[in-house]
């Protein structure tokens, strides 16, 4: 039976399926505290290892193995607020990788709620007449690189094309939802990338459940963390 006070590298490899030298390596990094030595050279481990590999191990799967290792590494470093500082970092990220998600599936809402029929290349002005916005916000969104209208040969006016108007609609229901520019980006390529709004909404759900997946794990993560730091 394992001894927890006294391990081997190998104890530790077989207790997480990783090779001896994975378990050096983490060891070397920082995922775990320092290793004391025999007299010998070799590493000498204990419970608190087995510990640290098992928060890491937990952790990797929603933080993903190189902010769990900066996190373990912090931790290590008795650099705890840091460590916790990754940690918000991550979900804030997550968090708004949700709202550019939710601005998506927003806009495509309104894209099909609108049952617009296709329409002719429009000047700018007609453009923002339809929409029912100045023609200032239209010019605003095209430097932002949101819109890029084509140029009508000789005159130089701006020609939006029905895909052009689509956009400028979905920028225009963003906006109003008070989605700052960054965010309606993705959604502007996403939509562009799949060609159509059934496929992008295919997409979304699927990243949505993903998103899910990812949020679980690191809510079992971040216990397990809690469990590790306070334990001593």
């Amino acid at each position: 039976m394992m001894n927890p006070a006294r391990l081997r590298p190998v104890d530790l490899a077989r207790l997480s399926g990783l090779s001896t030298q994975q378990i050096r390596n983490y060891e070397d990094h920082g995922v775990l505290p320092p290793a004391p030595r025999t007299a010998s050279g070799y590493r000498t481990f204990g419970d608190v290892h087995r510990r640290a590999l098992l928060t890491y191990r937990s952790l990797s799967k929603g933080y993903g193995p190189t902010r769990a290792t900066e996190i373990m590494r912090a931790v290590h470093a008795e650099d705890l607020p840091g460590a916790l500082a990754l940690v918000d970092a991550t979900h804030a990220a997550l968090h708004e990788e949700r709202v550019s998600l939710r601005a998506a599936s927003e806009a495509l809402q309104a894209l099909a709620d609108s049952r617009e029929a296709p329409a002719p290349d429009l000047r700018i002005g007609e453009v923002a007449a339809r929409l029912g916005v100045r023609t200032s916000a239209l010019r605003v969104w095209e430097t932002a690189g949101l819109l890029t209208p084509r140029r009508e040969r000789g005159t130089g006016y701006r020609l939006f094309a029905p895909a052009d108007i689509r956009d400028a609609r979905l920028i225009h229901t963003l906006r109003q939802s008070h989605y700052p520019l960054p965010q309606i980006q993705p959604v502007l390529d996403g939509l562009r990338r799949t060609g159509s709004s059934a496929a992008l909404r295919t997409a979304i759900a699927a990243r949505n459940t993903a998103l899910t997946a990812r949020t679980t794990a690191m809510l079992d993560g971040a216990g397990a963390l809690h469990s590790y730091v306070t334990q001593g």
